[in-house]
Order: structure tokens, then sequence, then C-alpha cells
């Protein structure tokens, strides 16, 4: 029984750091500092079982091996550590997730609001860039530009994108359903990427790379819409496709 027990205890252990990884981690820069971590832990046990096998020379070097890369991961990995850390740190954000299941009931008017806006902006090729971050995703934000707490409409996102304004280059950041900043400044992909995508398709998919955030981009040159989520860019055409992901970002 007590055997059985342990057991159970390892799989719930194991569910919740797969949960964990899947929610926080996965496909963001922080990914990469996780596997170096478990690579880590795999020399360091690796070292004690030949030292087990007393294969104590071979153990000894890979102990100090271990030893000496933890070191070097905190110089190499310092960005993703330091995102980390502030993500973990985040107390106010934990308080929200635990506290509640969605943004509450359904406001069809901001979701209403932000398409009429983006599907006018497309037919007009004016730029605009939306971030929709998760409570948790603040800290991957590099500046988050001008304090609005507005409640969202079309007419305020037409205004705030309008090219002769100083904030319409920035992003506008979506938070607890309300338009929270404008002019926002978002941190640039270092990957390459089409020839066809410009500085704010690179902030987009910058920011996804990093956060769990989605970001909606309307390109100035073409007009097309796109969305960016988990370091990937996704074209979308219909406008009814278009409503029902933001409608899942909004409500989730």
């Amino acid at each position: 029984m007590f055997n059985w027990i342990g057991f159970a205890q390892v799989v719930v252990i194991a569910l919740v750091v797969w949960l964990f990884y899947r929610s926080f981690i996965q496909n963001t820069q922080s990914e990469k500092l996780v596997r170096g971590l478990l690579g880590l832990a795999g020399l360091w046990i690796l070292s004690f079982v030949l030292s087990w096998a007393h294969l104590d020379l071979l153990g000894g070097f890979l102990h100090w091996t271990a030893l000496f890369l933890s070191l070097s991961l905190i110089v190499v990995f310092q960005p993703e550590l330091r995102k980390f850390m502030a993500l973990m740190g985040n107390i106010d954000g934990w308080r929200r997730v635990l506290k509640r299941g969605g943004v509450g009931a359904k406001d069809t008017k901001s979701l209403d609001a932000i398409v009429s806006a983006v599907e006018y902006m497309s037919q007009k090729h004016t730029g605009a860039l939306i971030v929709f971050p998760s409570t948790l995703d603040e800290s991957a934000i590099d500046k988050k530009g001008v304090r609005i707490d507005a409640r969202i409409s079309s007419e305020l996102l037409l205004t705030i994108f309008f090219n002769k304004t100083p904030l319409h280059d920035g992003a506008v950041i979506i938070e607890n359903n309300r338009i929270a900043y404008a002019g926002g400044i978002l941190p640039l992909s270092q990957n390459n990427l089409n020839w066809k995508y410009g500085t704010r398709h690179r902030a987009a998919l910058g920011l996804s790379e990093v956060s769990q955030a989605v970001v909606l981009v309307v390109s100035e040159e073409s007009g097309d819409i796109s969305i960016a989520e988990r370091g990937k860019i996704t074209k979308y055409d219909d406008i009814k496709k278009l409503r029902s992901k933001l409608e899942k970002v909004l409500y989730k």
C-alpha cells in the first residue's frame, strides 16, 4: 500500500509539473532554460550513478562538469531566468488566476468593437498592434506606454492607431477587458522572418516567443490581419474566424 501511495504522489507531482510546463513554459524562450536545467539534472544524477558503480574518476569529472555548467547557465540564460523569476514572483497575477475562472460574463460589445475597428483598419491599410496578455506575462513587455484605462470602443482604437497620433506606432494592451495602455513597446523577434513581415509583425512574434500573450497585427502595407501566438503567426482572411479566435482569447 505504501508503495502505491508513493507512486501516486510521484504521478501527481509529474502531472502538475507537466501542466505548468504546457501552460507557462512551452514555446517560450524560458523553454530553453528548462531544457538546460533538465539536462543538467540528468548529468548530475549520472555522476552519482557512476560513483556508485565505482567509476569514481568519470563520476567526479561529470560532477564538476555539472557544477561548472550550473554556474554558466546563470550567465547564458540570464534574460530567460529574469523573466521566469518575474513570472514566479508575480503574486498579484497568481492571486487573479486563483480567484477567477475567466473575465466574467461575456461582454460582446468589447468583442464587436475590436472586430469592427480591425476590419476597418484592414480596409484602410492602417497599421495596428493589439496585445491580449496573460495575467502572468506582463513582465515580458518592454514598456507598457501611456496609461489609458478606458472601455474598449472601435472609435478609441481607430483614434489611437490613426497615423497622425503619437501613439499609433506602439501597441495597445488589453487588460481585464479594457484598453489599459497605448503606445507600448514590445520585444522584437530575433528570428529570421519572411521579407513581407515588418516591425509590427516582428514585435508581435517577439512578445509571443517570450510569453503566453496573444498579439493581433494589422499590416499597414497589405492590410492583412494576423495573430501571433506561441512564436507562430497566423493570417486571418475570414472575419468570422477572426472573431471566433478573439472570443476565445478574450473570454478564456
